[in-house]
């Protein structure tokens, strides 16, 4: 692993482009791209890999004339192109034969286990009063039979992976370095042959049944899946993480062991669009009231969207509203809704159609009792008279593919991941009429990637989406599997992660000024190395199911455009004799490297001023008031200027350097360590989440309190020398005015202080709440002034 860039001359600002996203400049780890497929070879394919060197060495072999002025070799001609996208096809051929035999065998493997799984299952059904059914053997035969399966099909994933990624750099390697265009004409080929589609959705719900039934021995759980969730003894606790694209199918295909796939319709066969999940979110477009509280996390914070599952012919529509309740409260916080016809949305949105009407055909059929039906009309009205009063609109469409995995009738743990998730936008607000006066727009359905849409229209998340539900006890530990998956390379946890926050800021850049704060990570490979032995087995084996060819490493230096932050074969779940030190991800070196002032914190945000994001606000609303605060920034400007200048001129000391640690040395070897501190964009801001309870006002109104306790002891002491004197004279008087100008200031202290934390408590602001300076000040002042009332004293009394 090697660090190709230094950080300390590099500035790293990241700002908003042309399509909504925010591009971060991280540190840059390159490791070979030949390293990592030769680290990465499974036995049973070393055969059917793309030849990357072999590729690479064709792209050096120019047989054309010298080029003027250049010694890097020969022209690249015609001749040249032929030769090797002869050999590129070959390579691709190759590669999408071996996919597509290993698949249908996988298929036909699936196949002969689900019929073996049955017969056992029957026959133990079946067994009369004293006949002995199946023996344990048999299930423990068929768990490994589908064991092997489920690691067939990791590597599959892994492979078909690896070889994707070797014909784009390829491809790249050949258009930069011969200056001939192939990629356009490749992606047709690509298409012709897309050996990298394949979807193993179907036959992980395949393995996932046949798997419970044989761990249950015949016997799964059955019941209603959301049963469970009402028990008041249980307390839920969520997380959320982001999965890389290459860790989705192990991801899944690990958890399948422990719990089976939630299936609503287990009769039916499942079909790509089972699992799409569709929502549309609502906001005022000119205040963001429902974006900015849900980001901030108020209390009483809501999120209003209709919700459907499957494709667009889907006719039930699903009202949901979200409510945040902050723990002080005692509440828990509740996602509530109701179901419509989508012929109704229209009208019910536009407060043509009252809730009344919507549930009396309900109340007819008489399916819900009346107090079930009179809570879902209550929250329809609510509803309703929001969106009304309120100017909410359809903002931001999210849509994700869901895989959920849970026991029926038991909500203990449920983990659901959401792959494809991408954000679209719904509004007219550019003068488009997306979705006109329809309340979503029909240009689109369930066809992902949607590349019929604009790209100011579109962000496609680049990671899937983990989201870990845990129902337990209280004092009791989730199960031991959970913690290790959690804790894996596998997943990178990302707290309060919201698809509503995420789509609109990045769906609406120009009108969004607070950022969430995980947007400066969205360009940092979150993939990490192996922190245990964690992932797919073979069963009889005690490493992993992936064999890898412990070969010399590709120190060929033509690969530097591969960017890795960490050693890719550790994710395949690979053993290796060499075990070399990798770097942890990019926020492990942030945390880890001490910074230069630890006051600052890594983020830009609302604790400090900012004159840019001051001075863009004022640009807008123009007039006088851009005049003065551009005066005012001016004036600042100059101000720090002047007292760096200073601090600079003025004697002191200075700090040393310190020797790196051992464990930063085994990490990171002597190369520069990136250190960040992410620079928001002019006229935004990064805001980081802060907890704000009732006892944080009490306790600045005690703090408060106290210094004022202080102010009026100090001003008794100077009020009882100036009046209650025996002999008063010009040094108690003197003595009394610096007690009362001391009594003064610290009042004054106490009010700006006081004054301050009120405003950023109020605001939620990130502030700095510890006192730094005041209480050393204000003590050595009394010290001093205690001091030179003694001396003062004892010489009016001729002690000295």
């Amino acid at each position: 692993m090697l660090i190709v860039k230094d950080f300390k001359s590099r500035d790293n600002p990241w700002e908003a482009s042309a399509h909504g996203r925010f591009q971060v400049k991280p540190g840059v780890f390159v490791m070979k791209f030949g390293e990592q497929l030769r680290s990465s070879v499974i036995r049973e394919y070393q055969w059917y890999y793309i030849d990357y060197n072999g590729l690479k060495a064709e792209l050096k072999g120019a047989t054309g004339p010298p080029r003027a002025g250049d010694a890097l070799g020969n022209e690249w001609t015609e001749e040249d192109e032929i030769r090797f996208v002869g050999k590129l096809e070959a390579e691709l051929e190759k590669v999408h034969t071996k996919q597509q035999v290993k698949a249908m065998e996988i298929s036909r493997r699936i196949a002969v286990s689900e019929h073996e799984v049955k017969d056992v299952v029957n026959r133990l059904n079946e067994r009369g009063l004293g006949e002995d059914g199946p023996s344990e053997e048999e299930f423990m035969l068929l768990e490994e039979d589908l064991s092997d399966i489920i690691a067939d099909v990791h590597d599959l994933a892994k492979f078909v992976q690896l070889n994707y990624t070797g014909f784009y750099k390829i491809i790249k390697k050949h258009d930069k370095m011969t200056g001939w265009h192939l990629r356009p004409v490749f992606d047709t080929r690509l298409k012709a042959k897309p050996f990298y589609k394949e979807n193993y959705d179907a036959s992980v719900i395949k393995l996932s049944k046949l798997y419970d039934l044989v761990r249950t021995r015949g016997n799964p759980v059955k019941g209603d899946s959301a049963a469970g969730g009402g028990q008041a003894s249980f307390v839920r606790q969520t997380t959320k993480y982001w999965v890389h694209p290459d860790n989705v199918t192990e991801l899944k295909l690990i958890i399948l062991k422990h719990l089976p796939v939630l299936v609503f319709n287990a009769s039916k066969e499942f079909e790509q669009q089972d699992s799409a999940i569709t929502s549309i979110y609502y906001d005022n477009p000119e205040k963001w009231d429902l974006y900015e509280g849900r980001l901030k996390k108020t209390e009483g914070a809501e999120a209003i969207r209709l919700r459907w599952y499957g494709g667009m012919q889907n006719e039930t529509i699903f009202v949901e509203r979200k409510t945040h309740r902050e723990d002080w409260t005692g509440e828990k916080s509740v996602k509530a809704r109701f179901s419509i016809k989508e012929k109704n949305v229209n009208a019910y949105m536009r407060g043509e159609q009252l809730p009344a009407a919507i549930f009396e055909k309900a109340r007819k059929e008489g399916k819900k009792s009346e107090k079930a039906i009179a809570e879902d009309e209550r929250l329809a009205s609510e509803i309703q008279y929001s969106v009304l009063k309120k100017g909410y609109k359809p903002v931001c469409r999210s849509f994700y593919n869901r895989t959920a995995f849970q026991l029926p009738a038991d909500a203990r743990v449920r983990i659901s991941l959401d792959t494809e998730l991408t954000m679209v936008r719904e509004d007219n607000l550019d003068g488009r009429k997306r979705a006109g006066d329809n309340w979503r727009r029909m240009d689109i359905g369930i066809d992902w990637p949607f590349s019929q849409l604009p790209a100011e229209d579109v962000v496609r998340f680049p990671y899937a989406v983990l989201e870990v539900k845990l129902q337990t006890q209280m004092g009791q530990e989730p199960p031991e599997w959970v913690r290790q998956l959690i804790s894996s390379h596998l997943v990178e946890s990302v707290p309060k992660f919201s698809k509503f926050i995420h789509g609109t800021a990045c769906l609406f850049p120009d009108r969004i000024n607070l950022l969430p704060f995980w947007m400066p990570q969205m360009d940092v490979d979150i993939r990490k190395p192996a922190s245990h032995d964690f992932g797919i087995r073979r069963p009889g084996l005690s490493g992993t199911t992936n064999t890898s060819d412990d070969d010399e490493e590709d120190l060929d230096s033509d690969d530097e455009e591969y960017q890795a932050a960490v050693r890719i074969s550790t994710t395949n779940g690979q053993s290796s004799s060499r075990v070399l030190p990798a770097p942890t991800d990019s926020e492990g070196q942030t945390v880890d490297q001490p910074a230069s002032n630890e006051d600052f914190p890594i983020y830009d945000s609302d604790d400090e001023y900012d004159p840019n994001y001051e001075l863009e606000e004022a640009r807008r609303i123009g007039g006088w008031h851009y005049y003065s605060t551009l005066f005012a920034t001016k004036g600042r400007a100059a101000r720090d200027g002047t007292l760096n200048v200073l601090k600079h001129l003025v004697p002191a000391s200075r700090s040393s350097q310190v020797p790196r640690s051992a464990r930063l040395q085994m990490l990171f070897g002597s190369g520069t360590i990136q250190q960040k501190k992410f620079k928001a964009p002019p006229g935004k801001k990064i805001y980081v989440p802060v907890r704000v309870e009732p006892k944080v006002y009490f306790a600045a109104e005690r703090t408060f309190l106290g210094w004022l306790e202080y102010s009026i002891y100090i001003g008794t002491i100077a009020i009882t020398l100036l009046n209650f004197g025996n002999h008063p004279t010009r040094t108690s008087f003197w003595i009394s005015g610096i007690f009362t100008l001391l009594a003064i200031l610290s009042l004054c202290y106490s009010v700006g202080i006081y004054l301050y934390r009120s405003k950023s408590i109020r605001n939620r602001k990130a502030a700095r709440f510890y006192d730094k300076w005041g209480p050393s000040v204000l003590c050595v002042s009394l010290f001093v002034a205690v001091a030179l009332n003694f001396a003062f004293e004892g010489r009016e009394r001729d002690v000295w």
